[in-house]
């Protein structure tokens, strides 16, 4: 069983654990690719950063990178910033590691690869991808007075508390192309899952990714999407003229849904007409989420 999700954000990464937890329950053997938003990638003290791959590694691993903050202390006492990115010492040295690699010429996904065998992630059956090794960074475009300014989206959200934005722009996106691995792990699936995560920020930059969208489009495997915390979501939703609801959410996957995973207390789904909606309790341990997911998702297979 070849599964293939879609990932961002902590949301998306708590989904990816309770994923991988699952699977050495199913009846048949699986392989998990995760496909992982780079678009709140930084550079930071010189370092480079990869927000949602590193929640990814942290989540999955069973050998968690030290939670120490001592490197962001000796930051802070020396007045040097920014200092609105939340990082632990284990995470300052992955960044170092990355920055040393690709400053040796290795591409993000060689990079990715090295950090996610040291972090035990083959040996659990998964294999992390980013959706391009060519740089890309979102940013958020805000009124002023007088100007509109473009802040990281990462700045947006940590120092700023997710304002109102005008609209998002993706820097490096016109030049983007889908990393090795990741059309193919579209085309060839026999599930593939869109994560509870940003539909505008996280999921919905990998599927910006040229060829991306076409391929799930083509793929034979249903695509099931699982609505995410809705709570959280009204400041990206706003920006692109949606509502924190999840038939708004679903309508933004409209084009690519065989089925919608939405909690109990959400209204019917409208706008995808080959959808199939599931209810359940999105409020339960991710590994319960997960099944369900996957129990929809074999439901449609042909």
């Amino acid at each position: 069983m070849r599964i293939t999700v879609i990932s961002g954000g902590q949301a998306g990464a708590r989904f990816i654990r309770g994923l991988v937890d699952r699977l050495p329950h199913a009846p048949d053997p699986a392989e998990l690719t995760v496909i992982a938003n780079t678009g709140d990638d930084l550079s930071l003290w010189g370092l480079r950063a990869c927000p949602d791959i590193d929640g990814l590694l942290a989540e999955i691993s069973d050998d968690p990178v030290s939670a120490s903050s001592a490197v962001a202390g000796e930051l802070a006492a020396l007045d040097v910033h920014p200092q609105w990115y939340p990082v632990t010492d284990g995470e300052v040295a992955t960044h170092l590691a990355r920055t040393a690699w690709l400053g040796q010429g290795a591409t993000l996904s060689e990079v990715t690869a090295r950090l996610a065998e040291r972090r035990g992630l083959p040996r659990r059956g998964v294999r992390l991808l980013p959706m391009s090794d060519v740089p890309v960074e979102t940013h958020a475009v805000l009124d002023g007075e007088h100007e509109q300014q473009a802040v990281h989206v990462q700045q947006w959200r940590h120092e700023l508390g997710a304002p109102p934005a005008a609209r998002f722009v993706v820097a490096g996106m016109d030049r983007a192309v889908a990393a090795p691995g990741v059309l193919d792990a579209l085309r060839e699936a026999d599930l593939v899952l869109l994560a509870p995560a940003d539909p505008v920020l996280s999921v919905g930059i990998v599927l910006g990714v040229p060829g991306v969208r076409d391929a799930l489009r083509g793929t034979s495997a249903p695509v099931v999407g699982v609505c995410p915390d809705l709570a959280t979501l009204a400041p990206s939703l706003a920006a692109v003229g949606a509502e924190p609801t999840s038939a708004a959410v679903a309508g933004l996957y409209r084009d690519l849904l065989d089925g919608w995973l939405t909690g109990t207390d959400d209204a019917p789904t409208r706008g995808a007409a080959r959808c199939t909606t599931r209810q359940v309790d999105l409020a339960r341990p991710a590994d319960e989420v997960a099944a369900d997911a996957l129990a929809l998702a074999e439901s449609l297979r042909p």
